[in-house]
């Protein structure tokens, strides 16, 4: 077989494509929930006013599987082993959101299928671990023991990204712009640098953008579970790619992701220290307590792209100002030790906790000032 130009003439194309087949996959799928009465009605425990279907996030998959894995199976044979693991992963989140959307699945059985889809996507380097733990020792520069609790640490990490924007996508339009933007910001830096996966992160970034027509500024589908899990799930990956990229600040993919995974995560450690389910539906996300508190869900959107581009995209600019000088993730303790944008994202992550419990408060307080200004 003749090998393909993988060049960025390549991928501009590809990720139209992935845009047209997202959008007309998403217009098939209205049509289709509405048919299977797939249909999230209005609740206490959700945030839209009016009887929606849900699903859409099929098209996202298919846009992702067609314009992006395929091509990428057809690479040269050395690339082959890494894209099929990639594809069957995404296969595995997607079917289990897709029964999730049809008929329900319990908390455990979906979290044993993104640990094995986590596990299966870092296949490739599970096996070399295994098979020349020698050669993986000289490689990091640390002992194999700890490459094991990194690997063990990078699929957790995966798995919370899948279900954190899945936690997330509870308003119009927010998990779809968070994922256009996290995306196309490491696509373009990736691309800056010479990684080779630039392309299939553009093309993601196009399947989301393909999506948000149909869901915002107001819904005509939902996302369900099918995407807003394969979204965490290329957002996790992405970001991993990212980091393995030389020339790049480690930490930039979290800080581009820190919106949603400060929100993702406070809720969650603040339920759990109430004694609630943290697995169980709610509406007590910042997000969903903004909206609750008067704004609309494009408002809600908006400041969320606020954080965004005033705080995320300009410290990652600043991060990566000088090319070569942070640590690739292959030198696992030249990294700890030299800094490779650590420092920065844990001050970002600590004003976006400073502001998740200011807007909680806030939020808290809405009521009354609502009172007080009809009296």
């Amino acid at each position: 077989m003749e090998r393909l130009a993988w060049t960025w003439s390549f991928w501009i194309p590809a990720a139209l494509a992935a845009f047209a087949i997202s959008a007309f996959s998403t217009w098939l799928a209205i049509g289709y929930a509405k048919k299977r009465q797939l249909i999230d009605e209005p609740g206490l425990r959700r945030s839209h006013s009016t009887p929606t279907p849900r699903g859409g996030g099929i098209g996202i998959v298919i846009a992702v599987l067609l314009a992006a894995c395929i091509p990428a199976i057809l690479r040269p044979p050395t690339s082959i082993g890494a894209a099929v693991v990639l594809t069957i992963a995404i296969a595995i989140v997607a079917t289990v959101g897709w029964i999730d959307d049809h008929r329900g699945l319990s908390a455990r059985a979906r979290f044993a299928a993104h640990c094995i889809a986590a596990a299966l996507f870092l296949l490739p380097v599970i096996a070399a671990v295994a098979l020349s733990p020698a050669a993986v020792e000289l490689h990091f520069h640390t002992s194999v023991g700890t490459v094991w609790i990194l690997l063990v640490v990078i699929v957790l990490a995966i798995v919370w990204f899948v279900n954190l924007h899945n936690f997330m996508d509870g308003i119009d339009g927010i998990l779809a712009a968070q994922a256009i933007f996290v995306l196309a910001a490491l696509a373009l830096l990736c691309r800056h640098v010479g990684e080779p996966h630039a392309g299939e992160v553009l093309v993601f970034a196009a399947a989301a953008a393909g999506f948000l027509p149909f869901n915002f500024p107001r819904a005509r589908i939902f996302m369900g579970d099918v995407g807003s899990g394969v979204l965490g799930l290329l957002i996790g990956i992405a970001v991993l790619w990212q980091m393995s990229a030389p020339d790049t600040a480690l930490a930039s993919g979290l800080v581009l992701s820190s919106a949603f995974v400060t929100d993702a995560t406070c809720t969650l450690v603040s339920r759990m220290a109430h004694g609630r389910r943290w697995y169980s539906a709610h509406r007590e996300h910042l997000y969903q307590w903004l909206v609750r508190s008067g704004f609309s869900h494009a408002g809600v959107v908006a400041l969320y792209m606020g954080w965004n581009l005033v705080i995320a995209l300009p410290v990652v600019a600043w991060m990566n100002r000088a090319p070569g000088a942070w640590m690739p993730i292959a030198d696992a303790n030249a990294a700890v030790r030299e800094g490779s944008g650590f420092g920065p994202a844990v001050a970002v992550y600590a004003l976006g906790i400073v502001v998740w419990f200011a807007g909680k408060r806030w939020c808290l307080g809405a009521p009354a000032r609502r009172r007080h200004a009809a009296a």
